[in-house]
């Protein structure tokens, strides 16, 4: 028993020894295999750094407003007798728009002004009795006060009558009525849309740390979605003269001209206050920069000679990002001029990493955006 526990004991180690030993042969061989193999070399697109200008801006967002604008609304209850407009027409101020019935009006403000030539003759004529002694001093006073009162009563049928007639105050853009002809109006029925739209008006917000970069007659770029890449021109008009303190915010506004009639009130819009134009600054790709928490950087480009060789190699320098737009930003920090910097491709570099430039126009803008 004791001999077959020895053989057995003599097989396992014999069996465990061949498993380490063949492991160890193999860590062996792919050691020296990754010892002799070549550095790798990361392809990445770079381009060079150039001095450029910059144009620095304010963003904020906001709504498109009209110049003026305001829903037609009955002030008198009434029958609709007529339409004076067609929907989405042009309308002047002054014009028509609806009528409401005022036949009764009319009927009672035409027998009041029968009544008043005579009212009025009886009146002078009394008054001249009256400097002759003729007549006393309450036949006049009663005379003149039927006089006033059916000019009172007359001027009064007028106005009743007018505030049946439902006029533009101003001149501008109709929408879709929502009356008909022949329906009955109660008080204050909103009837109508009208929009002055010849001139637009934007209202924003901006940190009252941007105050002093401001002014009215600043000029303005309102982008709206649709029409995402032509600028609307415009300049600040107003500028709210107290902050709002609980949020630290300013409110401003800004005049649009819409001669083409594109701005419709109510679009969202991105707005961009245009500051002073910079010069010679390093304006360079965002995708070039690599944003983490622990500070931005760029992978600049430098080239060696080894082993008779030229070889491209990369440095990580830090950078601070002044401003962004869409695709660039405006930097300062490590790098200059002529220094060439990577721009796609970082993902697997580190400091002193072997690079090679390849040709991509993957960062190159499409001239038209893919509909969905």
């Amino acid at each position: 028993m004791k001999k077959w526990t020895l053989v057995m004991l003599v097989i396992a180690v014999l069996a465990f020894g061949s498993v380490i030993g063949f492991n160890l042969f193999v860590k062996g061989k792919i050691a020296d295999a990754i010892a002799n193999m070549p550095e790798p070399v990361s392809p990445v697109t770079a381009i060079d750094v150039t001095a450029s200008q910059w144009q620095p801006t304010i963003n904020a967002i906001g709504f498109v407003e009209p110049n003026q604008g305001v829903t037609i609304a009955n002030e008198l209850a009434g029958v609709v007798s007529a339409i004076r407009f067609e929907n989405g027409s042009q309308v002047t101020a002054g014009q028509m728009l609806i009528e409401l019935d005022s036949q009764v009006e009319k009927a009672n403000l035409k027998s009041k002004q029968v009544q008043l030539p005579a009212a009025e003759a009886d009146f002078k004529r009394l008054t001249k009795l009256y400097k002759q002694n003729s007549v006393s001093k309450q036949d006049l006073d009663n005379s003149e006060s039927k006089y006033l009162a059916l000019m009172a009563d007359s001027e009064s049928l007028s106005a009743t009558i007018g505030r049946r007639e439902i006029k533009a105050p101003f001149s501008g853009l109709v929408g879709i009525r929502n009356v008909n002809l022949g329906e009955y109006l109660q008080t204050g029925t909103e009837i109508v849309r009208l929009e002055d739209i010849s001139t637009m008006k934007i209202r924003f917000t901006i940190p009252q740390t941007q105050l002093p970069r401001i002014a009215t007659g600043q000029k303005v770029h309102v982008y709206v979605d649709a029409y995402p890449t032509e600028p609307f021109e415009g300049e600040i008009s107003a500028i709210e003269p107290a902050v709002f303190y609980q949020s630290g915010l300013i409110q401003v506004q800004a005049q649009i001209p819409n001669t083409h009639g594109k701005l419709r009130s109510g679009m969202f819009a991105k707005v961009d206050i245009l500051l002073p134009e910079l010069t010679d600054q390093i304006v360079i790709p965002q995708t070039a920069i690599s944003f983490t928490l622990y500070g931005d950087s760029v992978f600049v480009i430098e080239q060696s000679q080894e082993n008779g060789e030229t070889v491209k190699r990369v440095k990580q320098v830090n950078v601070d990002v002044l401003e962004r737009d869409e695709i660039n930003a405006l930097v300062t920090g490590g790098i200059k001029p002529g220094d060439e910097i990577v721009t796609s491709g970082q993902v697997r570099l580190s400091n002193n990493s072997k690079v090679n430039v390849t040709e991509d126009d993957a960062l190159t803008p499409p001239a038209t955006l893919p509909q969905l």
